[in-house]
């Protein structure tokens, strides 16, 4: 029996291994992938991080390189599993958690091959990408348009010769439809008013400005976070912008419906396009997670700083767990070390 068991090898269940190493805890890692890493691996091929280098590291260990470079997916997912190797964390790959449920004051955790894992304590370290979200009506598509969520896309190679219409404004769909726009006709549908923010300002990093002014460190109850949480998400770079000014790529507004062979939007504009882009996010999946309490009538957890009313039952990683960057590598590791130091607390009260 451990200790501690943490589901998910990303990078926020390798943050909270990191702190856990540090304690008497015993722990182990539970990951669904075939190696660390492999979640960025199977992203497209020309993702780059909009954050730069000095701050995509976990903590312990800086992602080496330019600082004030940006890195590839390929780099990040080699720097997460030299963090596992290097922290020497006990990782089970290819374990695929299928139900937890609570008695006796343990945690039973039974995973794909049926094996049960009992436990004092849970971290729930999946993050927010489940299943990908696709509106219903894609279905509609005929079979001759190549339709891909964006977690399915790796290059153009696999597309229909013809226009695409990319679908969803964050920053995969808009460095995808800028991919995609050298050398074919291509469309980017948004519901909501485009906002770019620079990568550097006066030679310094974008985030190197929010952090000397606060904004980084802004937790979710203050001024500045409830401010920010209420926006979409900007588009990090100038490279969208430029090419919907010169119409290399044409904006559409939300996609609405599609009728036969026709795509239509919000403005009540149509077009017909041989392949679509869904980069319209994921949607969170607890279903396995059969403990009472845990969730609101919403289906939202319920949790202060990841703490869940339920003693031994934390979340790690989800967006605004306590600050922005909670869900992103600059961040995940300040809630990692929060979350291992209640951990030790509890289990020195209990001793006593």
């Amino acid at each position: 029996m451990y200790d501690v068991v943490v589901i998910g090898g990303g990078q926020a269940g390798l943050s909270m291994g990191y702190y856990l190493k540090q304690t008497s805890l015993a722990f182990i890692i539970l990951d669904n992938q075939n190696a660390v890493g492999d979640v960025w691996r199977k992203r497209y091929d020309s993702l780059t991080l909009f954050t730069p280098r000095a701050y995509s590291s976990l903590p312990g260990l800086a992602l080496k390189g330019d600082p004030a470079g940006f890195p590839t997916k390929d780099e990040m997912a080699d720097y997460l599993e030299n963090y596992a190797h290097t922290f020497d964390l006990p990782i089970q790959s290819n374990c695929h958690v299928k139900q937890i449920q609570r008695e006796n004051q343990l945690f039973i955790i039974t995973n794909n091959e049926g094996t049960v894992i009992k436990t004092k304590k849970v971290v729930i370290a999946t993050g927010p990408f489940h299943i990908p979200r696709i509106p219903a009506f894609a279905k509609e598509l005929p079979d001759y348009v190549v339709q891909l969520h964006s977690s399915q896309y790796k290059n153009k190679s696999q597309l229909n010769e013809g226009a695409v219409l990319v679908v969803g404004g964050g920053n995969s769909g808009a460095q995808i439809a800028v991919e995609l726009s050298q050398g074919r006709e291509t469309y980017f549908s948004v519901s909501h008013k485009l906002r770019y923010l620079p990568l550097s300002i006066g030679k310094k990093s974008f985030f190197w400005w929010c952090e000397k002014l606060g904004i980084l460190q802004a937790n979710r109850d203050s001024f500045i976070g409830k401010k920010v949480q209420g926006q979409p998400d900007p588009i990090f770079g100038y490279e969208l912008k430029e090419k919907i000014k010169d119409k290399t790529i044409k904006l559409k507004s939300r996609t609405t419906s599609i009728e036969k062979d026709e795509i239509q939007f919000a403005d009540q504009s149509t077009i017909k396009v041989q392949n679509v882009i869904w980069a319209t996010g994921y949607m969170l999946d607890y279903s396995w997670i059969d403990v009472q309490g845990v969730f609101d009538p919403n289906g939202k957890v319920r949790h202060h700083r990841g703490m869940t009313d339920i003693e031994g039952l934390y979340f790690l990683g989800m967006p605004w767990q306590h600050r922005r960057g909670s869900a992103l590598l600059l961040g995940v590791g300040d809630d990692a070390e929060y979350l291992a130091k209640h951990m030790l607390n509890l289990t020195k009260t209990h001793l006593n």
